[in-house]
């Protein structure tokens, strides 16, 4: 039997104008496909012209100008339908997805998919079922007590994996791949008896855990910064009131 780790994987990754799921827009999307541990990956990309600004700080973190853009990007709406379709095409494949800070990346898809085509990511994924697994929240749960910080090039250098010079979202995909696959080498004992689909229902408890966590911390230090422990997608705001 092949583990989930060794066997066919997608990673999803997204560059944003932003970090507020609900205001901020989608600018490039990467998805990237790989059969077995060690196979070629395949690489689709999506680069897009949101119709708003890009802010200076977001063209710093990611190196998409508001020229490229223009120039070079689509418009959203055809490449969110595009988008929906394929991860809605993995998840029919039985590939699990690979997330990094899933309820990020898939929260910002759905409102994007909602203010271009009318229609949730859930609309796009109600015949299939969604497997995800996020690096961060198996990282976290998996090894609670390392200190230091863990972003994407953190988890590289502790999971070994090579994390190209040149970054953009399809590298960014494909090292989050890459380190999901080494989490579960690492705990192998805790990992080997669990499925994929195991795995995400476990994470959405494993990441409520590390919310409330993080809440109390902020707390502590007379922050009042809430934390929203849903996992994988957070639900939309008319529909959470």
């Amino acid at each position: 039997m092949t583990l989930w780790y060794e066997g066919p994987l997608t990673a999803f990754d997204t560059e944003t104008t932003g970090t507020d799921v609900e205001e901020d827009r989608i600018i490039s999307v990467s998805i990237v496909v790989q059969d077995t541990a060690g196979g070629r990956p395949r690489v689709t990309r999506w680069l897009v012209h949101p119709g708003v600004p890009v802010p200076p700080e977001a063209t710093a973190a990611h190196g998409l100008t508001e020229e490229r853009l223009r120039c070079h990007g689509r418009w959203p709406a055809p490449v969110m339908e595009e988008v929906g379709r394929a991860l809605a095409e993995q998840c029919a494949a039985a590939r699990p997805l690979v997330v990094l800070n899933a309820p990020f990346a898939l929260t910002v898809l759905d409102r994007e998919l909602r203010r271009h085509r009318a229609a949730s990511l859930g609309r796009y994924l109600e015949n299939v079922s969604l497997c995800v697994l996020d690096p961060w929240v198996l990282d976290r749960h998996l090894d609670r007590y390392r200190k230091g910080s863990r972003t994407l090039a953190d988890l590289c250098e502790q999971y070994e994996v090579e994390l190209a010079e040149e970054r953009d979202g399809a590298a960014d995909a494909l090292a989050a791949l890459e380190v999901t696959r080494a989490v579960g080498r690492r705990f192998a004992a805790r990992m080997e008896r669990l499925s994929a689909a195991e795995l995400h229902t476990l994470q959405a408890v494993w990441h409520a855990a590390q919310a409330r966590g993080l809440q109390t911390w902020f707390a502590r230090g007379g922050t009042a910064e809430p934390v929203d422990p849903a996992w994988p997608l957070r639900p939309e705001l008319r529909a959470a009131a």
